[in-house]
């Protein structure tokens, strides 16, 4: 089945390294010769792709830590305090989920043009700061849960505040669940797509998405610098998986063990 799944990318890879003329060869060679290194260096100097992943790396790490500081401190509060509607706040956190992204698009694009950041950064990195989404809330308050409240009864003894708590032991002990919520994030922060076309404007604020697409419109009939364009942007994020895969499926796996 991994074989099957892993088609596409190696046809992906294969393609960046051909020549032009054989890119549409019939029979397809899947080895080209010679390996056309050039290619990577040509799709990165079309357009300005340093300018472009400047920008999202800078979108996807701001993101990243709002996403990790909010969804935590809610998911902490969700897993560890009793108070009155609790439960009812958590079914109504999780029926946002069930909503689709269309019907929010135009009120929340509505909310920051009367705040007049369209074309800024802003309305991508300050939702990351609002509670980190339902999904990343449910995936570690799940996780929260398996840690013994023992552990919370001590700290308070030798005198440890609830932020201390949160800070000094439930973080580092949901070291796997925070490791899968930041592959999330990365992952969907940097392949975002149609926030910056809605909200960026400006050419100097594109992110790597936008420049693709720019890519495939100028230089689609050239698909193996397509092809080639299109590794550089989603290395990162196999580099990311590949490092983390263990902490990444021990955080899906302990994350349902209690409810």
């Amino acid at each position: 089945g991994a074989a099957i799944v892993s088609v596409p990318f190696l046809w992906t890879v294969s393609t960046a390294l051909k020549a032009p003329a054989q890119v549409y060869a019939v029979p397809p060679k899947w080895v080209p010769e010679p390996l056309m290194w050039t290619n990577f260096a040509k799709a990165w100097t079309v357009l300005p792709f340093m300018r472009f992943l400047g920008n999202t790396v800078f979108i996807t790490v701001m993101c990243l830590i709002g996403q990790l500081f909010s969804a935590s401190l809610v998911a902490y509060g969700f897993a560890r305090f009793k108070f009155t509607g609790r439960n009812a706040l958590f079914y109504m956190l999780l029926g946002t989920m069930m909503l689709p992204g269309q019907v929010t698009m135009i009120p929340t694009f509505l909310i920051w043009r009367e705040f007049r950041l369209v074309d800024t950064f802003w309305p991508l990195i300050l939702p990351a700061y609002l509670g980190g989404g339902a999904f990343t809330i449910f995936l570690l308050r799940q996780f929260f849960m398996t840690i013994p409240r023992d552990l919370d009864e001590a700290a308070m003894i030798d005198g440890c505040s609830y932020f201390g708590i949160w800070w000094r032991i439930i973080l580092p002990l949901s070291k796997p669940a925070l490791t899968t919520v930041i592959i999330f994030s990365f992952i969907g922060h940097w392949d975002e797509f149609m926030g910056p076309l809605i909200y960026l404007h400006s050419m100097d604020k594109y992110t790597v998405s936008i420049g693709l697409r720019m890519f495939q419109d100028m230089y689609g009939g050239q698909l193996e610098l397509l092809m080639a364009a299109s590794l550089i942007h989603i290395t990162p994020c196999i580099i990311l998986f590949m490092a983390a895969q263990r902490y990444f499926i021990k955080g899906i796996v302990m994350s349902g063990i209690k409810a």
